[in-house]
């Protein structure tokens, strides 16, 4: 609807359509809170089994890397075997003792060379054996989580079905309701609504009291409120207050 003829509505069909459109709100917050906290749960899951699974991708690449270390230090033992060989033989060859020492040396180092390459490859085994129960412990947890994801995903698949079609129902009286309100109303409106936990931007009058936040409510503003002639909120939470009777008029029609 256009300004021109928002500006048209009095106060009173304002304040009625505000109000039919604070209790289809209202029952939209309602279907989405009977899916309580699923969705969020749904993604949680989500995030938790792509982790799991990256987790679990790299401990696959990690006992590769191991396994390839362990092949290379036993490449090194060979090398440094075979050249320990050689040089025993040619030490039954040498002219002089400066050759033999010089052999005897080179032979200690390959010697050491072997020491070394076993210490790592105990290590790189012991690592794996380490790596391998983490990621079996990894790969049970996912399977429970991807058991819990498929099991949250239907329930929420269900929920959704369930109340889809009459959630959009509601979404398009809710717009309807919305072009008749004037843009400075509907956005202290929703401005309300998002700032309060209940989702209650429109509330009635109630034994005196705000229908929101229940303080008492002076008999002059109940008597201006029951008038329709002005949008009056409430002084304590600052909810647009009408009375109970405003809906018992004809609704206006976009």
């Amino acid at each position: 609807m256009s300004k021109a003829k928002t500006d048209e509505i009095s106060v009173e069909e304002k304040l009625r359509t505000l109000f039919e459109l604070q209790q289809i709100d209202s029952k939209i917050d309602k279907i989405r809170t009977v899916r309580g906290e699923l969705p969020l749960e749904v993604r949680d899951l989500e995030d938790f089994v792509a982790g799991l699974e990256t987790r679990i991708g790299n401990f696959t690449e990690e006992l590769k890397t191991l396994e390839d270390s362990i092949a290379e230090k036993k490449n090194v033992i060979k090398e440094a075997q075979a050249l320990i060989k050689k040089y025993e033989t040619q030490q039954g060859k040498v002219r002089n003792n400066r050759e033999f020492d010089s052999l005897t040396k080179e032979m200690e180092f390959q010697n050491l060379e072997i020491q070394l390459a076993e210490k790592r490859i105990k290590e790189y085994k012991a690592n794996i054996i380490s790596k391998k129960e983490i990621a079996e412990r990894s790969e049970e947890e996912l399977a429970s989580r991807r058991k819990d994801l498929k099991i949250k995903k239907k329930e929420l698949e269900e929920i959704v079905a369930e109340t889809e079609k009459e959630e959009a129902a509601l979404l398009k009286k809710s717009k309807a309701s919305e072009a008749i309100i004037d843009e400075r109303l509907l956005n202290a409106y929703k401005r309300i609504r998002s700032n309060v936990m209940n989702g209650l931007g429109v509330v009635t009058v109630e034994r005196d009291a705000c229908g929101g936040c229940f303080n008492k409510i002076p008999p002059q503003r109940q008597l201006d409120i029951r008038m329709h002639k002005k949008i009056i909120v409430c002084e304590h939470c600052g909810r647009i207050l009408v009375d109970a009777e405003i809906l018992s008029g004809k609704p206006v029609k976009a």
